[in-house]
């Protein structure tokens, strides 16, 4: 082992404490909901002593007590912060993250396991916000999504539509030439097919294309590499070796942020509504609600069926449209869906980007 050798390691080891770092602040910001004051003189003292006990090897006690000392100290200015959480599902560097970003700079994004962790932390106030993929050009609705927002006692207060490219990452030692194994999501690789087969990589399946980056990084396998987004070269320390491989070009993803109702926009910046409903079990039923919108010109961006669990032979439809709910017109046109619908939920009136813009039916999700 050579001193370069030696010094890769060191960087490997410091990286990974920082990202420890930053993942014990998440948890920290997280008991914000549950205690009444940020100081706990007693907590604090069963980390130090716990710290105290477990000091092993090279480094002495009194060196880790003042240095978790420093970290409960940045812990407690954390907590005592404003800043807002926005919770995504997915590791770090995973696409939700980039859409949250590009929602707002100036949040704290915190990862979650899994859909339902991002809707009961909001509903809980553990986060402030969370932001959920709906629907992809390429992989269609997701459905899961789509039934905690029909559930869910939150307000859709925003959305992002995110343009979704693929890269080919690997450690910044490796060779590309010498490149034979793929890592990423299932769908992450069927997406980039036509590249991984002119390059005759061996594909390897991984739950989460960002899990997949960070697990590149921890374990190093030689002549690896992983396909995601560039965020997650930044955030990984990882060089990109071949930039937008995907198979079809100009895929995105539209991701809506929730948030509890009190939470939701001044009443005059929104441009954008979303329902829920379940029409009448009657021919032409469906056809009467759209033609309220169509009578008065308002635009639909979405609309959507998803089969109903509680009644096999009816459907749940899910529909966007622009237009303000402080619009009497618009007001009335949902009066008159609602008294035409069986099941209605209003989702929301939101700012959109786009909004009055001419647009599809069907926007797109990254596979994460």
């Amino acid at each position: 082992m050579t001193l370069d050798d030696i010094r890769r390691r060191i960087n490997m080891i410091d990286f990974e404490i920082l990202k420890l770092l930053n993942s014990r602040m998440e948890f920290a910001l997280r008991t914000r909901r549950f205690k009444r004051e940020v100081d706990d003189p007693r907590r604090e003292h069963e980390v130090i002593e716990y710290i105290e006990k477990h000091s092993r090897g090279l480094i002495e006690p009194e060196f880790c007590k003042q240095l978790f000392q420093q970290i409960i100290a940045e812990s407690k200015r954390l907590q005592q912060t404003e800043i807002a959480l926005m919770a995504f599902q997915g590791e770090h560097g995973a696409f939700s993250e980039v859409a949250a970003r590009r929602f707002n700079p100036e949040l704290l994004y915190i990862s979650c396991a899994e859909y339902g962790e991002v809707f009961r932390g909001v509903e809980a106030r553990l986060f402030h916000f969370g932001i959920v993929p709906v629907e992809s050009t390429l992989g269609g609705t997701f459905t899961e999504v789509n039934e905690f927002l029909i559930r869910a006692d939150l307000k859709i207060v925003g959305e992002v539509r995110l343009p979704v490219h693929y890269h080919l990452l690997t450690l910044p030692e490796t060779d590309p030439t010498e490149i034979r194994v793929v890592y990423s999501h299932r769908q992450t690789l069927s997406h980039c097919r036509r590249f991984i087969q002119e390059r005759r990589l061996e594909t390897r399946l991984y739950y989460d294309m960002a899990a997949a980056a960070k697990m590149l990084v921890q374990e190093r396998p030689e002549g690896s590499a992983v396909i995601a987004s560039e965020f997650c070269a930044n955030f990984y320390n990882l060089q990109i070796v071949a930039s937008n491989i995907e198979d079809v070009p100009g895929h995105v993803t539209r991701y809506v942020v929730v948030a509890r109702p009190e939470t939701a926009p001044p009443k005059d910046q929104g441009n954008k509504c979303s329902i829920v409903f379940v029409a009448e079990h009657r021919a032409g039923a469906l056809f009467r609600i759209l033609e309220e919108f169509a009578d008065r010109g308002l635009n639909l961006t979405r609309i959507e069926s998803m089969p109903n669990r509680l009644d096999p032979l009816n459907y749940i439809f899910f529909l966007d449209f622009y237009g303000s709910d402080q619009d009497p017109e618009v007001v009335e046109v949902l009066e008159r869906v609602r008294q035409k619908t069986s099941m209605f939920r209003f989702l929301g009136c939101y700012y959109s980007p786009d909004g009055g813009a001419a647009s599809s039916t069907t926007e797109s999700d990254p596979s994460e």
